[in-house]
């Protein structure tokens, strides 16, 4: 074995090590490092075995740290946030003007990129990164200045402010509204449901949405889609009916590309949020992004005459 300056393990094994201990689950860290569970069992075995000692007590229904695995995860988290502020600083200084700013595919393309021109006229000097994904654990998205994310505004070691609330209602083409008189929910399921299949659990699908009226699925005919977007898309194109959440079919409505089905809605459940990692302070610029996304929220709050956003 090769000769280590400092005398470590494998900093493999401890970044292993420090999921499970993180977690509480063999399970857990190998869904977040991206890896096998007998990929993380095995580096958690082999640092057991270069350490001597035993890092977890193993049971039936999960795993838990012994007063050794305790000791190492204490000095090991510490150390480790450390490096991770000093390496977060050096990233800062190196490119100031620079924020990345994540949002779902959908909230970036019909949302978020229509507005951002304003904010561009206003800090021409700002440098704006864009983190698309749809699914709220990628590492991209995770790893952004600032997540406009959707839910109940409480995520694990985030700090958040509510952007606005949402409702949800049907929409489909222009054509496909012509010939139907739909103003009831359920009458909708004689005709194509468009149906996403997303990666987050918190947005209200089809399921959630009809069951409020006592509606049986079981005869429905879905048209699945893993993409809001292209969803939408297929609506606009008369094949078929797609739930709209108001935020991001408003502007398609008022350009004549999509219409209400009757006048049924349901509040969204959850609401928009803006987060950042409370551990990591935001730079100036993103500061500056961050309020105006604010400011933009609240007016949109005041024009629905929704309660007064909170800093969480």
């Amino acid at each position: 074995m090769a000769r280590r300056f400092y005398q470590l393990p494998s900093l493999t094994g401890l970044n292993t090590f420090d999921a499970c201990a993180r977690l509480g689950s063999f399970t857990a860290a190998a869904s977040e490092l991206g890896v096998t569970l007998g990929a993380v069992s095995r580096q958690v075995k082999l640092l057991e075995t270069e350490l001597n000692c035993q890092l977890f007590n193993r049971h039936y229904r999960g795993v838990e740290l012994t007063s050794d695995g305790i000791d190492l995860m204490q000095v090991l988290s510490s150390s480790f946030q450390q490096i991770g502020k000093l390496c977060q600083a050096l990233r800062t200084r190196a490119r100031e003007s620079d924020v990345t700013i994540a949002a779902t595919t959908a909230f970036a393309s019909l949302w978020l990129m229509p507005r951002l021109g304003a904010f561009w006229q206003q800090h021409p000097e700002i440098n704006l990164n864009h983190a698309i994904s749809d699914n709220p654990t990628d590492p991209g998205f995770v790893n952004a200045d600032l997540r406009i994310r959707y839910g109940d505004g409480n995520w694990r070691s985030e700090r958040t402010l509510k952007l606005f609330n949402d409702r949800i209602y049907p929409v489909c083409g222009c054509e496909f509204a012509v010939s139907r008189d739909i103003s009831l929910p359920q009458q909708l399921l004689n005709y194509p449901l468009l149906r996403l299949d997303g990666v987050d659990p918190a947005w209200t699908g089809w399921d959630s949405w009809l069951s409020q009226w006592g509606c049986d699925l079981s005869t429905v005919k879905f048209r699945r889609f893993n993409n809001y977007v292209v969803a939408l898309q297929a609506a606009e194109e008369n094949q078929g009916i797609a739930l709209g959440w108001h935020s991001q079919v408003e502007a398609l409505i008022e350009r004549g590309k999509l219409v209400r089905v009757g006048s049924m809605e349901m509040a969204a459940p959850g609401s928009y949020y803006l987060s950042w990692d409370e551990q990591r302070p935001l730079s100036d610029a993103a500061r500056h992004l961050r309020n105006w996304l604010v400011e933009t929220g609240v007016g949109i709050m005041q024009q629905n005459a929704a309660p007064v956003l909170a800093d969480r």
